[in-house]
Formats: C-alpha cells, structure tokens, sequence
C-alpha cells in the first residue's frame, strides 16, 4: 500500500483576533476592539492557550498546514476552527451572524487561497437556521468550501433533532454538502466539578457528540433528509457500535409508544451514508467498528497541531498500515476515501 493516498478529515487552523477583526463585514468593517476580550467565547475556563507544533512559524500562517501537508504527503486536508469551536456560546444570534461571515472571509483568504490542498469549512450561525442556511450556501457557492459546521455545544437549549434546525439541513441536501458536529467545549454537559483537564478532555468530546447524534437520529432527521451527510468528529470511533444497540434497543423499547418518527431502525442509518465518524488510528476496537458500522463511512483526521508536536504524527499512517485487524480496502477507504466521498473532494 505504499502508493495509497491521504486526506485529512479533521486538521484545525489557529485563529487570530487581529487578523480576523480585518474581515469583518457591513457594520462591523473597520470596527475598533478594545483587544481585552477575544471574538470567541472560552471554551470552558480551563487553559488550552499553549498549543504544540507550531514550532518556529507564525500559528496563523498557512506556512504550517502546507509544510505539514508536504510531510505528511496528504491529498487534502479539511480545516476546522480552534477557538471558533466555542462557537455555539455566543449569546447574541447577531453577533453570531457577523462573526460567522468574518471568520470564513479569513479562512477564506489566509488558508484556502494558498494551497487547493487545505478545504475549508464553514462556521455556521445555528442561532439563526435561516442565516445559517444562507451562509451555508455563500461559503459553498462563493468560498468553495466542502462543508459546514455545527458546533456540538451551544446556549440554544435544543438539540441538532429540533424542526428549527431543518433550514440548514434542506440547504445542505440541496447543496450536496456534509454537515460536521465538532466539539471541544465541555460547558452545560454536567461536568464541570471534575478537576484536571484530562478528566475533562475525556469526556467532552464523545459526550457532547452522543447528545447531538441521538438527537438527530431518534427525531428522524435523515427520514425528512435521507442524502443528508453529517459527520461527527474528533470523538474516535468506539463509542459508535455502543450507540447504535443503544439506540435500536430504545427503538424497539418504545417504537409501540411512537415516540421515534422513524422508517427503519436507528443502526440503519450509520449504514447507508447518514453518519460519518472520524477514528483515532490506534482505537483497538477499530475492527468492531468497522465491522458493525462498515467500512464506507469512518474517516482519518490528524488534528493537526493539536495536542502532539509535528513530528509525532508522522508514525500514525506507517503504524495504522500495518494493522492486521483490517482489510486492505478498510484500510484504504479510511484514509482518503470515505473523506473523498463525506466531502466530495474531486
């Protein structure tokens, strides 16, 4: 397999508030900042500002992700937001709206102009579906953009399942763009006495992608959207066969009461290209996964340049080749494939 190609399905840009305060918009556009406060809500009060493998360039050059992408040999990369995660804890929908527009316009500008390797994805305003949509539509028609996000934490107090929500999804079906919930934030999901940050990084991820998932699968969105493509990031993919048994064993529980307006169990829709889940390259049971969910649907992300220095990521490509416990073509469709279709990279 020494010829088999790589896109990243999850890699991540460092904002700049200096920067992204240039690409403000209408009323906004040459608005003066204090500087004291960041464009961006924290994440949850714990310190994530010192951030590996950024080593002796600028974090908010492009000069990274292409010296990264050369290295790594990667077809593609698909770049989500870093700060712009916590994005779902702006209060303000307006706010949310400019500050959606301002970011793109960067990502925009600063990384996708410079190399057709790096595909940007769009910062959705989901406080204002109907904004959300037509921003949705401006990054994919105007940015070229491959797809937008839905942060997996917000202050809307309802899930990605909510009727408000089907705006963004008829316009993401129309498009023929995916749809991705990404994570970081770990406030409101019921753990916030805990006391490291490596509690905290354990469970905020998959926890806050659980809710959302059930959401969206038990209120039956890919019945009223059935090419509808979300995926669901930065979680490993483990967690998927539990929620599935999870979900039909509910299913069948309840399916007398009506309380699931759906067509077919909820394990089918991991099935059929609904749901998509990026893995980490050593789950160990990666096999299951593949086994339950198929081999079609889990994608490779690098999380590029988080958590690890550079030079540590050159061993998960090698080390996940060598893996008796999948096919050849398992292995191939992870690590470009399945992002090639969830994104529809040519």
């Amino acid at each position: 397999m020494n010829d088999v190609t790589v896109i990243d399905a999850d890699g991540h840009v460092l904002e700049n508030d200096g920067e992204l305060a240039q690409y403000f918009e209408g009323a906004y556009r040459g608005h003066k900042r204090s500087g004291i406060f960041s464009i961006f809500p924290s994440l949850d009060g714990w310190p994530r500002g010192f951030v590996k493998g950024m080593d002796k360039v600028s974090a908010t050059s492009a000069e990274a992700w292409i010296n990264f992408a050369d290295e790594a040999r990667l077809q593609a990369a698909v770049l989500y937001p870093t700060a712009g995660l916590a994005f779902g804890l702006i209060q303000d929908p307006d706010w949310a709206c400019v500050v959606a527009r301002a970011y793109n316009n960067w990502l925009t500008d600063r990384y996708c102009k410079a190399d057709s390797r790096l595909k940007g994805v769009a910062m959705l305003p989901v406080h204002n579906p109907q904004e959300a949509a037509a921003e949705l539509r401006h990054a994919v028609l105007e940015q070229k953009m491959v797809a937008g996000m839905l942060p997996a934490v917000t202050m809307l107090n309802k899930g990605y399942g909510h009727a408000d929500f089907h705006p963004i999804y008829e316009e993401a079906q129309k498009l023929n763009v995916p749809l991705a919930v990404h994570g970081a934030v770990s406030r409101g999901l019921g753990f916030d006495f805990l006391q490291t940050m490596s509690m905290i990084h354990t469970l905020e991820h998959p926890l806050a992608q659980m809710i959302q998932l059930t959401s969206v699968v038990l209120d039956g969105v890919f019945d009223l959207y059935p090419k509808l493509r979300m995926g669901f990031l930065e979680a490993g993919a483990g967690w998927i066969p539990y929620m599935m048994d999870r979900m039909d064993e509910k299913f069948h529980i309840d399916r007398k009461r009506k309380h699931f307006p759906l067509s077919k169990l909820p394990s089918d829709y991991f099935k059929t290209g609904n749901v998509y889940v990026t893995c980490e390259t050593d789950e160990k049971i990666l096999d299951a996964v593949v086994r339950e969910m198929g081999e079609d649907f889990v994608m490779y992300p690098t999380d590029f340049p988080h958590e690890r220095q550079a030079g540590e990521f050159a061993t998960d490509i090698p080390q996940f080749l060598k893996r008796a416990d999948l096919s050849e073509s398992a292995k191939r469709k992870i690590l470009s494939e399945n992002a090639r279709r969830f994104y529809n990279i040519a």
